[in-house]
């Protein structure tokens, strides 16, 4: 009988220290979702307040009186179409296509081309009654249209084998239908560091060539500016 008692606490031994050893990793593992959402809402974290005005050419800077908010790092395409010039034929753009993120890699906007719906059409080429200008979409749906800048240029070559840096002022801006508004203080959008993005150099020569389009990779960093009382 003593003999068995033996085996029986030496099993229930056993059984106590295997238990002990799964149940800790389990209150290690309970124990990870608190930390959890604080991580990930660090990594979502965008940049609208830690925003440092880049380093432009003269040409393309903002005047005082006003502040970056928001900085967007585009990734896309520039959209070509050949069609007739005066002196022949040139790919044109039509539009561009870019989303652009933060710095932790969340989408924050999409760029392109739309009528501005505070801006009535004045350009005889364009078919309808709102001008066509480069936009930016928030993901809360705030909209704004910006032109380019007029004094004295808004572009800069800084490499030649990328396109322009520009200065573009603000023309037209919408809130979002349910209140969002983190574009609408837009003022001027900076394109700067920009990588790529130039028409091609052939394929657009001759009539047959015309309406070929080509779309062409492009990266920049878009630097949104509000009045610095705001």
């Amino acid at each position: 009988m003593s003999k068995y008692r033996t085996k029986f606490s030496i099993a229930t031994q056993l059984c106590a220290i295997v238990l002990l050893t799964s149940f800790t990793p389990a209150s290690a593992r309970a124990e990870k979702p608190a930390t959890a959402p604080a991580q990930e809402a660090v990594s979502l974290r965008t940049d609208v307040d830690d925003v440092t005005p880049p380093q432009v050419p003269d040409v393309i800077k903002v005047e005082d009186g006003f502040v970056p908010f928001l900085l967007g790092r585009a990734d896309g395409t520039q959209n070509y179409v050949c069609r007739p010039t005066g002196s022949g034929f040139a790919y044109t753009l039509f539009t561009p296509e870019a989303t652009l993120f933060n710095g932790h890699d969340k989408q924050l906007i999409t760029h392109y081309f739309s009528p501005n719906p505070e801006e009535a059409n004045t350009d005889p080429r364009v078919d309808g009654n709102l001008m066509i200008r480069a936009t930016w979409q928030h993901l809360d749906t705030s909209t704004v249209w910006a032109k380019l800048h007029q004094q004295p240029t808004g572009s800069a070559i800084v490499d030649k084998d990328s396109i322009a840096w520009l200065l573009l002022d603000v023309v037209g801006h919408l809130d979002g239908p349910n209140g969002g508004a983190t574009l609408s203080p837009t003022k001027f959008i900076q394109r700067v560091n920009t990588v790529g993005g130039l028409p091609p150099s052939t394929g657009c020569s001759s009539l047959a060539d015309v309406g070929k389009s080509a779309f062409v990779p492009y990266k920049a960093d878009y630097f949104f500016w509000k009045k610095a009382d705001q």
